[in-house]
């Protein structure tokens, strides 16, 4: 009988998060959730362990790695989920915001796979997969998100460079960038108009996102790659 694989998931309690939960505990994996309150969102469970602490913390990576191994004894997936995002013109991003952003979105990347890929380098194996955004890659005129975009787009810049780096040592890494997903990070959004921000005249389902990166979890072949979910926006004007 294979191995049970561990999956930690950041910015686990609602939307994306608590849909890539759902998906790794039916595809068989344990699961390590983070979240400011993930205890208060979620159930734990002998295969889903839940951490509360902000993402932005490396006090919260360094107790999500400890209880993966503590509990399960491995690392297989990271999938640095926990984001925010804001929008406004360029020239009324305040410094609060960039260091919110920055926070969230940039050093909670830096903690959670820094002490991941410790633990998957002993191991020579293991993937991680950042959400990014399709508007890093392609701008519209919709959306005022530039200062949001640079630490997306950062992410997406470091998955690349994190491929190569770990290439010959068993770790992959990879990025979903999503379009505009039905999620709570839009539920004041009036679905007609979020429908015409993409190509296909569709919003993103969260379980679109989820397909996306399980898909990538068990692809041992793909690293390096932003894989958009957007509706084909990523591709051009329409």
């Amino acid at each position: 009988m294979p191995r049970k694989k561990t999956a930690i998931v950041t910015g686990a309690s609602g939307g994306i998060g608590a849909g890539l939960v759902e998906g790794f505990l039916n595809q068989g994996y344990n699961v390590i959730g983070t979240s400011l309150n993930a205890s208060q969102s979620l159930t734990a469970t002998p295969t889903l362990v839940l951490v509360d602490g902000d993402d932005g913390k490396q006090e919260t990576a360094a107790k999500a790695v400890e209880a993966a191994i503590q509990r399960f004894g491995t690392v297989d997936v990271l999938v640095n989920n926990a984001g925010i995002f804001r929008i406004k013109p360029f020239t009324e991003f305040t410094t609060e915001d960039f260091h919110a952003l920055f926070s969230t979105n940039v050093l909670g990347f830096l903690y959670m796979t820094q002490l991941t890929v410790k633990q998957m380098l002993k191991r020579k194996s293991g993937n991680v997969v950042t959400i990014s955004a399709a508007l890093a890659d392609q701008p519209f005129t919709g959306e005022k998100a530039s200062v949001s975009m640079m630490t997306k787009g950062g992410l997406n810049s470091i998955t690349r460079s994190l491929a190569i780096e770990y290439a010959k040592e068993g770790i992959r890494f990879n990025a979903v960038a999503p379009g505009v997903v039905d999620s709570p990070l839009h539920k004041d959004a009036p679905k007609d108009i979020l429908k015409t921000f993409q190509p296909t005249g569709k919003i993103v389902e969260v379980k679109d996102v989820v397909d996306a990166v399980l898909y990538l979890a068990e692809a041992g072949q793909i690293t390096g790659e932003v894989l958009h979910v957007d509706g084909g926006a990523h591709a051009g004007r329409w």
